[in-house]
């Protein structure tokens, strides 16, 4: 009883699940044959329960045989889920005793009271060239696959022509513009079986080269090329980028290819004994022939905010965040997309307010090569940070480039925005309606001019010299002027230990605030970490050089540590570490990867800098 059941609730969950399934056909054909070739055409339907079939007249192909049917069915239990399928196929076998491109016709089926209509691919039937297999049809292709077997497997020591096998090469474009982007196409043609082949474009003066990533496989494809048919594939491609104007020529490329021949001398039950091979590779040089380009140069005059980049061209841009405090950053984001010569374009200028301080822009290459050339997009990233509160203007920053196509200067425009800024914790209140150079001293223009009867006052005349007032004025100069000398003199000398010892304490001091911008690190506290590792880093350079900390300027520094003896390399890395840290401050990322590089990074500046300094003192 339990075993009738279970029968019962399988066929009719059989039932629901081919009810359910959409019912589509797939038509299996190669895409191209050679005339007198019989060749299949199978109609796949992803169900078995099938009222009708039925397809168009076979236009342009003989019909040998068919259809014939076959079918399958799987039913599997994968961790409790039931899945099912079932297909039926039907197959034709066909010939074409013409030339030329038809088209396969499409087959109709109908299922469950509905009907479905399949595709109708095209097939390429090519000339019976000089190396057809000359078997009147007897030979049959399923597709791709069988495609090497007709090239012609030749025997030992047979010559190779350059009719046999060679490589073409063709360019998107014959005349172009500088900087403009070309497509050119290696394409191989083999009468003969080919196991292998190399070569590579050579560095070229004057030109740009990005070569196309082949994602597959080479799938070899049929062509007829001067009376024969020839095995053709797709080698390489290249997208060249002029660099220069006037005639550029491409020169040739050298290939080795690997020619698969049969040893038609042995036989073939001593060489499966005896463990010979049948085949021999023998090594054939190909060589691609040059092209020649003309470029124009491009027109001019140029605009002035021409940005370099040549091809079709959008932008987009966008401002966060519009409102903010004194001393905070504000990131504006440029995306150019389109198709060009992307990764040779300059960034864009933006005309920031003169009160912003602003860095060098940074960019995200999120382009792929094609035929076309570079497609895809380039972003800007603009980090400043205003300094002062108030409403200020960005204005819109314009992007410009030559469209090839249209031959002229376009330009772009991307949004304009207004920055709202609020006073910050340090302050930076300024009044819009004056610059610095507006600002002047008062009282410093003419003074007034006092007016009625001056007052006169009358001088002693009586002379000092010879009194016993002026000796006395003389001895008590002398002595206030030795008590001087004998106070500045212990100051100088106080003064000097005082430098000494802060010299010597320069690398404790500044292995302190690290251990304390450490901490702050583990804490996750980013402003206070960037704040004490820049204590650390200008702290160490004051007191190891001894300078006030008016005095602490980037140029200050490099000239001190140049005349102590450091490295100029030793130097850059320093003054590096203090950008990178002043810019962490406000770039984007992972703050804890950010934190522990600048970390690094100052550590070990700041080692360095002390034993190199140490080592010329001595």
């Amino acid at each position: 009883m339990k075993k009738n059941r279970f029968v019962f609730l399988f066929s009719l969950l059989m039932m629901v699940s081919s009810l359910m399934a959409q019912v589509s056909i797939r038509v299996q054909a190669p895409s191209e044959v050679i005339q007198g070739d019989r060749f299949r055409v199978s109609y796949v339907v992803n169900s078995s329960d099938i009222d009708d079939f039925k397809i168009d007249a076979f236009d342009g192909l003989v019909e040998l045989y068919g259809p014939s049917r076959s079918s399958s069915s799987s039913f599997s239990i994968v961790n409790g889920k039931t899945t099912s399928s079932s297909s039926v196929t039907y197959t034709y076998t066909l010939t074409s005793d013409k030339a030329g491109t038809f088209q396969i016709p499409s087959a109709t089926v109908v299922s469950g009271g509905k009907t479905v209509k399949s595709a109708s691919p095209q097939i390429t039937v090519l000339p019976g060239g000089n190396n057809s297999n000359g078997q009147g049809g007897q030979s049959q292709t399923q597709g791709h696959s069988q495609q090497t077997d007709r090239m012609r497997m030749q025997s030992t020591g047979e010559r190779i022509t350059n009719n046999d096998i060679f490589i073409a090469v063709t360019a998107s474009k014959k005349r172009v513009y500088e900087q403009e982007a070309v497509l050119l196409t290696y394409k191989l043609y083999t009468l003969v079986n080919v196991s292998e082949m190399s070569g590579k474009m050579p560095a070229l003066d004057g030109f740009h080269v990005q070569e196309i990533n082949r994602q597959r496989q080479p799938e070899l494809k049929m062509e007829h090329y001067n009376g024969r048919n020839y095995g053709t594939v797709v080698w390489s491609q290249y997208v060249v980028f002029p660099q220069q104007t006037g005639e550029m020529k491409i020169p040739e490329i050298k290939f080795e290819a690997v020619v698969i021949q049969q040893n038609r001398n042995i036989d073939p039950f001593d060489a499966f004994f005896r463990g010979a091979s049948m085949q021999t590779e023998v090594k054939k040089t190909i060589v691609a022939p040059s092209v020649t380009l003309h470029v124009d140069a491009l027109p001019t005059p140029k605009p002035s905010n021409f940005s370099g980049a040549v091809g079709k061209y959008t932008i987009a841009s966008s401002l966060t965040p519009q409102q903010l405090k004194a001393n905070d950053a504000t990131t504006l984001r440029l995306t150019v997309s389109g198709t060009g010569n992307m990764k040779l374009m300059n960034p864009p200028a933006v005309a920031w307010p003169k009160d912003f301080e602003r860095y060098d822009p940074k960019s995200e290459d999120n382009t792929k090569i094609g035929p076309t050339g570079s497609s895809g997009s380039m972003v800007f990233d603009y980090i400043a940070v205003p300094r002062h509160q108030g409403k200020y203007e960005l204005p819109p920053v314009e992007f410009c480039y030559f469209d090839p196509d249209a031959r002229e200067y376009k330009t772009l425009t991307s949004e304009g925005y207004e920055i709202d800024v609020e006073k910050g914790k340090g302050g930076g209140s300024v009044s819009q309606s004056y610059g610095k150079e507006d600002i002047e001293l008062l009282g410093s223009d003419i003074r007034y001019i006092k007016t009625g009867k001056p007052d006169y006052i009358n001088a002693d005349r009586t002379s000092l010299l010879g009194t016993s007032r002026i000796w006395l004025l003389y001895v008590i100069s002398s002595v206030i002027f030795l008590v001087f000398v004998v106070v500045f003199r212990r100051q100088a000398v106080a003064n000097a230990d005082i430098a000494r010892r802060r010299v010597r304490k320069a690398s404790k001091a500044a292995t302190k605030r690290l251990k304390v911008a450490r901490k702050l690190m583990t804490q996750g506290n980013a402003t206070a970490f960037y704040e004490e590792t820049m204590r650390a880093l200008w702290g160490y350079v004051g007191d190891r050089l001894n300078m006030p900390v008016s005095e602490l300027s980037r140029d200050n520094v490099r000239d001190k540590l140049e005349e102590k003896g450091a490295s100029s390399e030793l130097i850059d890395r320093f003054i590096s570490a203090l950008d990178d840290c002043e810019f962490a401050r406000f770039a984007p990322g992972d703050p804890a990867a950010t934190m522990d590089k600048i970390y690094a990074s100052a550590e070990e500046v700041i080692n360095q800098m002390e034993s190199d300094l140490k080592r010329n003192t001595k």
